[in-house]
Formats: C-alpha cells, structure tokens, sequence
C-alpha cells in the first residue's frame, strides 16, 4: 500500500451533517473513504472530458421496433464499428418498445460518435451513455 498522508479539512456544521448523513445512507464505514471515492470520481470525470482516453461504455437505447428499418440501421452501425462493439443485449419491454444495451470500447471521443448516430436514430425515444475509463487513476487508498 503507498504512504498515506493525512490531511485536515474544516466543513460547515451543515455540510458536514449532510454528508454523514449521505455516507451513512450509501454504507461508507467513515468519512475518509466517502471522501477518497469522491475525489477519485472526480478525477476520472475529468479524465473522460478529453476525447482520446481510453473508454468503455454502455449505450442504453428505449426504442419502438416497429419504426420501419430501425432495427436493421441499428445492427449495420454496430458492424460497421466491430472493433468498437463488444457486445449487445436486446430486452423486450412491451409489445412496442424494446431497449438495446450495446457495450462499446475505443476512445471517448469515437464512443461518443458513434452513440450519438445510435441515439439519433428515428424511432429511439430516449438513450443514454455510460462511460468508465478503462486506464484509472491510481492513488494511494484504492
């Protein structure tokens, strides 16, 4: 384990009680390691602002399958980026509406793009993207 070093931090009585209150809530054991996750999910937010990390993310797509061709555009994007898609779940949530969860890995920049033509899509009603860089941060406590 590296060397640890300590520091002091000085919060107002109510931020600090709103945080033992949040820490509490997710099941921290104390209030060091809330704060190590907090500054670790901060820094790799900033890492995933910078368009050639490297990435992997989940693309959740809700869509009504039975818009004509989407599902055809839908697999010919992910073909076309083979090397990008590293797989895909399809999930029937009704007899209109489906939802794909495709699993992507490249760099943020070319995972954006191609989600953004994924989402775009006439027929998706709503989609979302995930991202977790693939080369974290290391920092003493982890």
């Amino acid at each position: 384990m590296a060397n640890i070093e300590r520091i002091g931090v000085s919060l107002d009585e109510k931020l600090l009680a709103g945080f033992d209150k949040m820490i509490a809530a997710k099941g921290y054991e104390n209030r060091s390691e809330a704060i190590r996750d907090l500054i670790r999910t901060q820094l790799h937010s900033e890492k995933l602002e910078h368009p050639d990390t490297e990435a992997v993310a989940a693309v959740l797509l809700a869509y009504d399958h039975h818009v004509t061709n989407l599902n055809k555009k839908l697999n010919e994007l992910q073909h076309s980026q083979l090397l990008k898609t590293i797989s895909s779940l399809h999930v029937h949530l009704d007899e209109h509406n489906c939802l794909e969860v495709i699993l992507l890995r490249g760099k943020v920049g070319e995972i954006n793009k191609m989600a953004e033509k994924l989402i775009s899509l006439k027929g998706v009603r709503l989609g979302h993207i995930n991202l977790i860089g693939t080369h974290e941060h290391q920092s003493a406590g982890q």
